[in-house]
């Protein structure tokens, strides 16, 4: 079979064990990051599987309509840049596998780095050291203070645990089935979502972005936020309201943030407000990129391949196309 792998930035993925799982079939990897429609096609128009890294390129129907030997897209995770009804219509099968209930450890670590380098304004003071300065601030103690977590679920219950590890209390707002899980876990369920956006002092974000979820971080959930308190965002950019955070941070409540993820990737230029603010940690969406997590993820990925060429396809997103086989 003829693979695309899109968007391996660093060339990683021959590198991983699991690469070989893609043995005995024609793999094509491409390093750097393409949108426009012409290249893709160039690029793609040999292509009967290809494999993405999350979000990194947008596959809508102007391209696929140009693909016609395109037969699988396989990725992991969630698929908001897959134009799902075109794909279904062209007769190309989509496979992701959103392993539920599978513990994530390399997003949680990352979330933890954050809070302790926005905490103690880590590479702030880092940088003013290079430049000749010495101790540009006071930082913040986390043992004692209140860590809410906004969704308990793969990532969110690890970060709540290693909260409870920190000396901190962990309140928790959510989904009540999540809710349920996050009490027996011995975290606190937050009485409302106003309270819970007032009392915390860091607050990180742990949902997956569908309809439901996009925007249901407001203008008015920040506003509550204390003057010294974080908002964390390694999820998606999309669950807090378009414009919300950089007006939030700018009028002092929340007082500081760390993010992870943007509303457009890569962020195309310098120019973005978050990245001026020094009271703002940005990182260029490094949750998931470990070696570790892509030994994990690209495992499921390059099975999810094996599986379509053996006749039992998995992880099937638009069941449809089976039908039409």
């Amino acid at each position: 079979m003829k693979i695309s792998i899109l968007d391996d930035y660093h060339d990683t993925l021959r590198t991983l064990s699991c690469f070989q799982k893609l043995a005995g079939h024609g793999v094509t990897v491409w390093n750097d990051h393409v949108q426009d429609l012409d290249t893709l096609v160039e690029r793609l128009k040999d292509t009967e599987a290809l494999v993405l890294i999350r979000e990194r390129t947008q596959i809508r129907a102007p391209l696929l309509e140009r693909l016609p030997k395109l037969k699988l897209i396989s990725q992991r995770s969630v698929y908001p840049h897959i134009d799902i009804a075109a794909c279904t219509r062209l007769g190309v099968m989509v496979c992701s596998g959103l392993h539920p209930g599978t513990l994530s450890y390399a997003t949680a670590e990352l979330t933890w780095g954050l809070i302790l380098a926005a905490m103690r304004q880590i590479p702030q003071q880092v940088a003013a050291l290079k430049a000749g300065n010495w101790q540009i601030g006071v930082g913040h103690s986390l043992r004692e203070k209140t860590l809410g977590i906004y969704g308990y679920g793969r990532i969110g219950s690890v970060v709540a645990g290693w909260g409870k590890a920190f000396g901190m209390q962990v309140v928790v707002w959510a989904r009540e089935a999540s809710l349920a899980k996050a009490r027996a876990d011995g975290c606190t369920a937050a009485r409302s979502k106003q309270e819970f956006f007032e009392e915390c002092d860091v607050i990180s974000l742990h949902m997956r972005l569908v309809e439901a979820t996009r925007g249901i971080v407001t203008a008015a959930d920040l506003a509550r936020m204390k003057p010294t308190s974080l908002i964390v965002n390694t999820s998606r950019a999309g669950l807090i309201e378009p414009g919300a955070l950089v007006a939030a941070l700018q009028a002092g409540r929340p007082g500081m943030a760390a993010v992870d993820v943007y509303e457009e990737e890569p962020v195309p230029h310098t120019g973005h407000p978050l990245l001026a603010m020094e009271n703002v940690i940005c990182t260029p969406h490094i949750g998931y990129v470990t070696r570790e997590e892509y030994e994990i993820q690209f495992a499921d990925i390059f099975d999810q391949i094996d599986a379509y060429c053996a006749g039992q396809p998995i992880n099937v997103v638009n069941p449809e196309v089976l039908r039409k086989s």
